[in-house]
């Protein structure tokens, strides 16, 4: 079994894309829940038994190189599983009147308080996690026919450098299972 207790970096970085590409990359596959663990054991796709245990505060994100032997030119990847994301575009209710943008705010928020769906706002867009099947989503979102609201699903990979740290647990940390209080160590920019 082979203890982690720190990320060595990420296959995403210039310097380990480099690094990783004449090596063996062992996969460890995580959901996005698992991913959210900042102790846990698990074995990568090829057996290899690992025990994670990250230093409080400390949390995997996809492409983070848990183990590297630079001997062997071998490497143990976390390959972390983002579901789709609903992102609901409310930008057209700026053109309307405070009534109507109040009205169709606290219309959509009721829609998705209702189903228990947890979300994050930024700017004008409303980020929804899939917590349940598309279709059921989709029908949703059509019975409540929101004047000035569009909606599309777009893989979760492709939202998170639009979002915090916080605002990633929330999406994909509470899917699953109850949210917890629990801080990232990286950081995401774009």
């Amino acid at each position: 079994m082979k203890l982690v207790e720190k990320i060595q970096g990420n296959q995403h970085d210039a310097d380990w894309k480099e690094r990783l590409s004449d090596a063996r990359v062992d996969h460890l596959k995580l959901d996005q829940w698992d991913a959210q663990k900042n102790r846990f054991r698990k074995k990568t796709v090829s057996g290899t038994e690992l025990a994670v245990s990250l230093e409080r505060g400390t949390f995997l994100r996809d492409g983070d190189v848990l183990d590297w032997d630079s001997e062997e030119k071998v490497a143990i990847v976390a390959d972390i599983a983002l579901k789709d994301v609903l992102v609901v575009e409310t930008s057209a209710l700026l053109d309307q009147s405070p009534e109507v943008m109040l009205r169709t705010a606290v219309e959509l928020g009721h829609a998705l308080g209702n189903q228990h769906w947890p979300a994050v706002i930024k700017g004008t867009k409303v980020y929804v996690p899939m917590a349940v099947d598309r279709k059921v989503m989709t029908s949703v979102m059509k019975t409540h026919a929101l004047e000035g609201i569009t909606y599309e699903f777009t893989t979760g990979e492709s939202v998170i450098p639009y979002l915090a740290p916080h605002e990633t647990r929330r999406l994909f940390g509470g899917a699953e299972s109850p949210l917890h209080g629990h801080s990232h160590s990286h950081s995401h920019s774009h």
